[in-house]
């Protein structure tokens, strides 16, 4: 059973507003950027086991790649479960981690947009 959600969503609005609600979301969910590019509009996150105080079991890590122009952006987004060293998980981790994670990550980016 693979671990790795890829999802993307589309947006109508400027690459630029859309990579600035990324970053406040990756901050809203208490996650660290580890790499960001803002000519490329590329974030690279990683996310805690307890996010506002829920414990979810499994840390994460979102790679986040904004596309587009003239005020059509897509969100390109693969999230997964990572050891403590931060290496990528390929059994034992926890169903519905990644999900939960990129289900709240949405919601946080489209409030702010």
């Amino acid at each position: 059973m693979p671990f790795t959600i890829n999802e993307k969503k589309a947006y109508e609005t400027t690459p630029d507003a859309v990579f600035q609600a990324v970053l406040g979301a990756v901050e809203g969910l208490q996650g660290k950027v580890e790499k960001q590019d803002g000519a490329a509009r590329t974030v690279e996150a990683r996310f805690d086991k307890t996010i506002h105080g829920k414990v979810l079991g499994d840390r994460t890590r979102m790679h986040v790649q904004v596309n587009g122009g003239d005020g059509h952006s897509e969100l390109d987004v693969e999230i997964y479960p990572i050891d403590p060293v931060g290496r990528k998980l390929q059994f034992g981790a926890r169903k519905g981690v990644a999900r939960q994670v990129i289900t709240w990550f949405f919601a946080h980016v489209e409030h702010r947009l």
